[in-house]
């Protein structure tokens, strides 16, 4: 029997396998590609090793891809297969029955599995970054912030991992609303480690959701090499960089980032962080048309089965915004179906009822210019849409589109009260200003528009300073 580099027993792991599972933990926590190389290399040395066996499953399971969670099932199957399970420790254990729930599709029951493990095993790195990926892909602030939180004490400052969970409690308070606190833990975890990624992601998230989109920029432009390259996160900051272009009105600036890191992207995560891009340019007039035919051409092999709405939601985006409602109606058409069979316990069904659907028909009504529908599609949803995954910042497209459809549909009631939402809470946004001038406009108020659109000047020349 060993320990684990943060002390926790494992069982049946040589000490190069032990080795190389303390360095895929390390990797991970750094969102690096090198981890499913040192998971390779444990699982080489030790086939049987069974946090290493957990950890594969995790990292096959949490790319929200179904084909790799078909590969993830059979691996785990056969390991399964060959080991007694009683012969584990009950840590092991658990994490074995967290990682069943998942393959079957179970991330409500996964997600509350790893947070009983990290009751009794707070310094669990693997227990605690899983369980955040869940929650993020359930859209669950509160456990993204209190699953972190509740074992951030068991963590000393001289860890040398403490600044990637203190990055992960970040994270967590910035969805849960905390915005000083979540920059204050961001920019610690940062000061820690400065090739954290997910710190650094959680500090320009914090500047996002405050309309600070000029110290946004100036924050990633000082910290160009420790986010840009090296990990799998790379696509993702690059859109966030690319959000507080538009908010600055730099259009071009964002296509420039688009067709040199977004575009060509591999995998679901890059396709949908491309797909909410052009869909915020879509919304404002301005169309991509050979953008969106190649996005599009890339989406048909990635949602071919029901797995994750949230992705659903995008690959209709792009259908939409390359002229082919057609495709949409047809990946709809199967989820419709997907969703009239019970399912108990599988996750992705119930977000697929509850807001996947209703998210997707209001993109293909908007692309047929049905902006009522858009309207009665969305409205009724708009507070529980964190239901299919994704951030406050992901899923801001949904209520951009809601805005955008009720000013069309001229919902007036509903487009001021949408309109004052936003502005009561992110003054310092260009954006709000400009729908608030839009919404004037609608009324017949020349002045007030006027105000609002020098007010929005104002604010894109300042990066947001008030």
């Amino acid at each position: 029997m060993r320990n684990d580099q943060h002390g926790l027993a494992m069982t049946g792991a040589g000490a190069a396998a032990a080795r190389h599972y303390d360095r895929a933990i390390d990797e991970l926590l750094h969102l690096r590609v090198e981890v499913a190389t040192e998971t390779r290399a444990a699982l080489a040395e030790s086939p049987d090793f069974p946090m290493g066996n957990v950890l594969s499953a995790y990292l096959g399971l949490l790319t929200t891809e179904a084909d790799d969670a078909r590969k993830a099932r059979a691996r785990f199957g056969a390991f399964q297969d060959r080991i007694d399970e009683s012969s584990l420790l009950p840590r092991e254990r658990a994490h074995v029955a967290a990682v069943r729930a998942l393959l079957d599709g179970d991330w409500l029951t996964c997600g509350r599995l790893l947070g009983e493990i990290t009751v009794e095993h707070p310094r669990d790195a693997l227990a605690l970054a899983a369980g955040h990926q869940v929650d993020f892909f359930t859209g669950d602030a509160r456990s993204l912030r209190d699953r972190i939180g509740g074992a951030l004490n068991a963590w000393r400052e001289d860890d040398p991992h403490f600044g990637h969970v203190l990055g992960m409690y970040a994270f967590g308070l910035e969805e849960a609303g905390h915005y000083d606190r979540s920059e204050e833990a961001g920019l610690r975890a940062v000061e820690l480690n400065a090739r954290d990624v997910w710190g650094i992601h959680a500090v320009v998230h914090t500047y996002e959701m405050q309309g600070r989109f000029g110290e946004g920029l100036r924050y990633f432009d000082a910290r160009l090499p420790d986010w840009s390259t090296g990990t799998f996160f790379n696509i993702h900051n690059w859109w966030h960089y690319c959000l507080y272009a538009l908010e600055a009105g730099d259009e071009a600036r964002a296509l420039a980032i688009y067709d040199s890191v977004l575009a060509g992207g591999e995998t679901c995560m890059e396709l949908l962080d491309a797909a909410a891009l052009l869909w915020r340019l879509h919304l404002e007039g301005s169309e991509q048309h050979e953008r969106w035919r190649a996005l599009a051409d890339a989406w048909p092999g990635r949602v071919a089965e029901p797995f994750y709405a949230f992705n659903d939601m995008h690959a209709v985006m792009s259908y939409v915004g390359a002229g082919r409602v057609g495709e949409a109606e047809k990946l709809i058409a199967t989820r419709e179906a997907y969703v009239l069979e019970p399912r108990p316990g599988v996750t992705n069904r119930d977000m697929t009822l509850r807001v996947g659907l209703p998210v997707c028909r209001s993109l293909v009504a908007f692309g047929r210019g049905d902006y009522d529908a858009v309207v009665d599609l969305l409205y009724p949803i708009r507070h529980r849409v964190n239901e299919f995954g994704g951030s406050h910042a992901q899923r801001d497209a949904v209520q951009k589109t809601l805005l955008e459809a009720a000013l069309r549909a001229g919902r007036r009631d509903i487009a001021r009260v949408l309109v004052s939402e936003r502005v009561s809470v992110r003054p310092c946004s260009p954006y709000n200003w400009l729908k608030q001038a839009a919404l004037a406009d609608e009324l017949g108020e020349r002045g007030a528009a006027a105000a609002a659109r020098l007010r929005a000047g104002e604010l894109a020349r300042t990066g947001g300073r008030p």
